[in-house]
């Protein structure tokens, strides 16, 4: 399946394709076999694999997977490489006061990690 997606947040704007396998698991939720995109006008240039984590956020892997209703990010999120050394996380933190999707953001050759909240959205094409 491809699902356009959408990603925006504090100096975060994302966006472009996923495509995920065609059968969600017992959760709904689909894992991500490829991405396209860009985010900030830089590309996309890989998909991070799943049950690892992005550089400069060791310890917290990512699941790689999306669903179609909300919260439609799991705990561990999907992950990507940008063109200009940066990587990106986007996630469900169940664990935030209030629980919302965040993004970590890295780069670890500028020393840059943050984690701001920001809006996912993605919606499978027909």
């Amino acid at each position: 399946m491809r699902w356009r997606w959408t990603l925006t947040g504090q100096g975060l704007e994302a966006s472009g394709v996923l495509t995920t396998e065609d059968k969600p698991n017992a959760d709904g939720f689909y894992a991500i076999t490829a991405i396209e995109g860009k985010a900030n006008g830089v590309a996309i240039t890989g998909l991070q694999a799943p049950r690892t984590a992005i550089p400069g956020n060791d310890g917290w892997p990512v699941d790689g997977v999306i669903r179609s209703r909300e919260p439609q990010l799991s705990e561990g999120g999907f992950a990507f490489a940008l063109a200009d050394g940066g990587f990106v996380n986007p996630f469900f933190g169940a664990r935030f006061d209030p629980p919302g999707a965040l993004a970590v953001i890295t780069n670890p050759a500028r020393k840059e990690w943050r984690e701001p909240r920001v809006t996912f959205k993605a919606a499978s094409e027909p």
